[in-house]
């Protein structure tokens, strides 16, 4: 196994939870260079703006600080792998309705980027659940979602939902 292996975690981390900062941890643990690749999400509506997404993900990976970087993309993910030397791409699995759409996935971007791996990390059990949509839902809702995100994300939804005036 080489040292210098750079894997890519994409995503549209609307918003970063908990699950997703366990899964980049555990990518820390395997890999030396790990890129969050927050994507601009054309195709889904997101909550947050790319901006807010980006800062919340550097917040929350700012522990990792020596091995993780937070970028953007847009675009065909291929291209932005390719680009930055990626060999890998981490994907998290939280429940066995995630495995049949992460599955063709990663025959699709196998068949783009023969050269990448697609390595699936599955969340501690207590986060397995836990779902962006769920949470942005929770607190929407009005709920507590301080024990599916980090302090920092629990604020920024808080102060989000304000804004949208649904306290």
């Amino acid at each position: 196994m080489t040292t210098d292996v750079i894997a890519v975690y994409p995503g549209t981390f609307d918003p970063m939870t908990l699950g997703h900062e366990d899964v980049v941890r555990r990518a820390t643990q395997l890999f030396p260079k790990v890129i969050v690749a927050v994507a601009a999400g054309h195709h889904k509506k997101a909550l947050f703006s790319l901006a807010e997404r980006i800062e919340m993900a550097r917040a929350v990976a700012e522990p990792f600080s020596g091995c993780v970087t937070v970028e953007s993309f847009s675009g065909l993910l291929r291209d932005f792998v390719v680009e930055r030397g990626g060999k890998a791409m981490v994907r998290g699995l939280r429940a066995v309705t995630d495995f049949d759409y992460e599955f063709q996935l990663a025959g699709m971007n196998r068949s783009l980027m023969p050269e990448v791996e697609t390595v699936f990390l599955t969340p501690s059990d207590k986060y397995q659940f836990i779902s962006s949509t769920f949470v942005r839902e929770i607190a929407m809702l009005g709920g507590e979602v301080d024990k599916f995100v980090s302090p920092h994300v629990q604020e920024r939804l808080a102060a989000k939902v304000r804004s949208l005036g649904r306290e």
